[in-house]
């Protein structure tokens, strides 16, 4: 069986994909594999479920819930397990529940260790193999995580989480790539990541850098002014180092800034 979180949270089971019951056995079990193979109180369960304000039976429905889930577990075990207490991934204790699954098993612990591999792979100085992983573990995300749920503090700092690393996965995916000489085809991309992240400098970095490979220095400098015009007026802050060695190297039209680009590389993927 399989777990995805990583968009519209389903099971798949010998092909088969099927969503899981209400908004509250979503909640219940994304949860659970936020915090899988470790203990969740029943506590911790109400609150990501009703939060602080729970209802007067909340202990019962959560009763209720569990047993939603392990049926439709159940339903979909590839090896016949029975739903209950005895059987089946979700196992109770005496203070909350433990899913019960491998890594393997799930989209995000999939994705997270991929993302840790091509950070090594980049670290080692094999770009191509970076890229190869960090494609794939990008092509994991199948859309918005946890779209229709209200997440309490465990669902909350998971997806915070869950978020940064994609962003740390394409800012290393990028990196690779502008190791590669792939310097053109990233200009599009980068243009949509900085409208969409403004205050990731990473993004408007890289985008000068790809547009200054590209003969295209004059539109490098505006990416800067435009990185400085957002930081100013949103923080107060002129831009980090990184931005400003690369603008000066770009007005000096400086022949090393490729040894520029390494540097950020290793600090990046460190």
């Amino acid at each position: 069986m399989r777990y995805e979180i990583l968009g519209p949270l389903c099971i798949i089971d010998r092909g088969r994909r099927t969503s899981v019951g209400s908004r509250k056995v979503q909640t219940l079990l994304s949860t659970l594999l936020a915090r899988a193979d470790q203990l969740v109180t029943r506590e911790q369960l109400i609150t990501e479920i009703w939060g602080e304000h729970p209802p007067r039976r909340a202990s019962a429905g959560l009763h209720v819930y569990v047993s939603q889930l392990r049926k439709a577990l159940a339903d979909g075990d590839t090896d016949g397990t029975p739903a209950g207490p005895s059987g089946g991934p979700v196992v109770t204790r005496a203070s909350g529940y433990v899913l019960d699954v491998s890594d393997s098993e799930i989209d995000a612990q999939q994705f997270t260790r991929l993302a840790e591999e091509g950070r090594q792979q980049l670290r080692e100085h094999r770009p191509e193999a970076a890229r190869a992983t960090l494609r794939a573990a990008l092509d994991l995300w199948r859309g918005p995580i946890l779209d229709n749920l209200s997440p309490g503090p465990i669902l909350d700092g998971y997806l915070t989480s869950l978020v940064e690393t994609r962003l740390e996965c394409q800012e290393l995916l990028v990196e690779s790539m502008l190791q590669l000489g792939r310097h053109r085809e990233l200009i599009a991309p980068l243009q949509g990541l900085t409208a969409a992240h403004p205050l990731r400098e990473a993004f408007y970095r890289q985008l000068m850098l790809a547009l200054y490979r590209s003969e295209r220095a004059g539109d490098a400098l505006q990416v800067f002014q435009v990185a400085r015009r957002v930081l100013r007026d949103e923080l107060g802050l002129e831009p980090c180092w990184a931005l400003q060695d690369l603008q000066r190297g770009i007005l000096a039209a400086d022949r090393v800034l490729d040894r520029v680009l390494d540097r950020v590389v290793l600090e990046v993927a460190a």
